[in-house]
């Protein structure tokens, strides 16, 4: 049971929630007062640095929140159809399930019983779940990622534009190009879901988190008792160094581990140092590869 059954789809929450999230969770980000004591560059860096406005930054986010929900909505019912089809012939070839290949096969298929109702996994087969998810989602987002930096044209034509917030704040999270946007998120998150075969339900919990963990990534602010830094070695300062010219070509992975970038030799440690004016500065130190 969940607060808006009998009232809104799963599919529906699939779609919408992370958007609502994201601009709950950017919000109140950015509606925090200045914080001097606690961010990673002074409110002089980002405005000498960032060279794309506010209002430029939440059309951007908002041209791919359209994209991902539009994909999301035709991700859901076609994942739907697919899995009901698959009980039903299941269930119609092998109506004793005695034998376990096909016992086996009705588990991993059973997301609908007969009459279309969704059947909700144990607590247990839904974290695993998510936590399948996320290393689906952090080995394409890692590697496409790092292609979008190799590749001088996509790069320069794509990729650049997330780059533009060199200090990067909680709104501009996804403030992305449509086409990176598409490959590098939506696309991923359907990856994600396909291949942990989580339901809707699932995907509502598993897609608000990793919104909030990427806007988290991106807020600019290392503030106490913080559980992203406490639990994720890779979080605000870890990603702000990839945001930093010494570190633009480390620190690829995202949103979740830094593993494949520990694996290639992409991965660069930092220190975090206090500032005399207030505040922290992550500074990158010798490169894992080097």
């Amino acid at each position: 049971m969940v607060f808006w059954e009998g009232y809104v789809s799963d599919e529906a929450m699939g779609t919408f929630a992370p958007i609502v999230v994201y601009w709950l969770y950017a919000g109140i980000y950015q509606l925090l007062p200045p914080l001097d004591n606690y961010r990673l560059h002074t409110r002089r860096e980002e405005d000498e640095k960032n060279s794309v406005p506010l209002p430029s930054v939440v059309r951007g986010v908002l041209l791919q929140q359209l994209a991902q929900a539009t994909v999301a909505q035709g991700l859901f019912v076609v994942s739907y159809f697919n899995f009901t089809l698959s009980f039903r012939v299941v269930s119609a070839e092998c109506a004793s399930f005695q034998c376990p290949t096909c016992v086996y096969v009705y588990e991993l298929t059973k997301k609908a019983n007969t009459s279309g109702i969704t059947i909700q996994p144990s607590i247990l087969v839904q974290i695993v779940q998510i936590v399948v998810a996320m290393l689906v989602m952090d080995t394409w987002q890692y590697f496409v990622h790092r292609y979008m930096h190799q590749n001088k044209f996509l790069y320069r034509h794509v990729h650049s534009q997330h780059h533009r917030l060199v200090v990067p704040y909680a709104i501009g999270a996804l403030y992305n190009h449509p086409l990176e946007g598409l490959l590098l998120d939506t696309f991923g998150g359907a990856l994600s879901f396909l291949v942990s075969g989580m339901t809707a339900r699932t995907a509502v919990t598993f897609f608000c988190f990793a919104v909030i963990k990427t806007v988290d990534d991106h807020c600019g602010l290392w503030l106490p008792y913080n559980v992203f830094h406490t639990f994720f070695q890779n979080n605000t300062a870890y990603h702000d160094i990839h945001h930093q010219l010494q570190g633009l070509k480390y620190n690829y992975s995202q949103p979740f581990f830094p593993i494949w970038d520990k694996i290639f030799g992409t991965y660069m440690p930092y220190s975090l140092v206090r500032r005399p004016e207030g505040g922290f500065e992550a500074k990158a130190m010798k490169a894992a590869k080097d």
